[in-house]
């Protein structure tokens, strides 16, 4: 006997062809890998952004190697969840457009027209036959003369500013708790612990893991935080 492929089958072979009831399944499918993502979190504070995840900690492999956050520009910076293969060759790309943007226009990138950028290269992807979606999602952050941003961008191309959010297998809960307890005007510290908290609820491998937190400040200075400053906040936490 021979088996008969559900009828969905034939839409989801070509990121070119949109279903009857108007879906994408290969992006979908592309965010899909993002929920197998490490759980990575954005938290806006008073005067700038923080953003955290976890990455890979054993005696054998070095730590350093694995990248989760990435600097794209002085005062910016992205941290990505699902494939980081595919984040590699978007930041790469990202950094190249904010400098030719400093050369050409003598001043930095802000977030937004960055932001835009990857948003761009991840929707150029869902237009043509031959190629597959990025199976990553970003969380872009940082400080420009227009204030503070947070700016997620999905597989899709989509792009939405978040006050604080989640990306990841862990985004659900880590909202959750992100809604309940962020407020305006929070202090560093409290945006550092706020982030810890949601990871430290969301991800069982923590124990087996290193964070990885940076901030990045209205002077778009941004400041990695080893595991001893970040052991001091969360006990000033408790």
């Amino acid at each position: 006997m021979v088996d008969v492929a559900p009828d969905y089958m034939g839409y989801d072979r070509t990121i070119a062809v949109f279903s009857p009831d108007g879906r994408l399944f290969q992006v979908e499918y592309a965010k899909e890998a993002v929920k197998r993502g490490v759980t990575c979190i954005g938290v806006v504070f008073k005067d700038g952004v923080v953003l955290a995840s976890i990455k890979p900690k054993s005696k054998l492999v070095v730590t350093s190697s694995t990248e989760k956050i990435f600097q794209v520009d002085d005062g910016i910076a992205a941290v990505a969840s699902g494939l980081l293969a595919d984040a590699r060759i978007v930041i790469n790309q990202a950094r190249v457009r904010a400098q030719i943007h400093k050369i050409t226009y003598e001043e930095p990138i802000d977030v937004w027209t960055l932001a835009r950028v990857i948003g761009d290269r991840m929707q150029y992807s869902t237009l043509y036959a031959g190629l597959r979606p990025y199976g990553v999602s970003f969380l872009i952050a940082g400080t420009d003369m227009n204030g503070v941003h947070l700016v997620e961008s999905d597989p899709s191309g989509m792009l939405y500013e978040w006050r604080a959010y989640a990306i990841g297998r862990g985004a659900q809960a880590a909202n959750k708790i992100l809604e309940q307890k962020w407020h305006d005007g929070m202090a560093e510290n409290e945006a550092i612990q706020l982030a810890l908290e949601a990871i430290a609820k969301t991800e069982k491998e923590k124990a087996e893991s290193a964070l990885d937190v940076v901030s990045i400040k209205s002077d778009r200075k941004m400041k990695k935080f080893g595991e001893e400053e970040l052991a001091r906040i969360e006990k000033g936490h408790k």
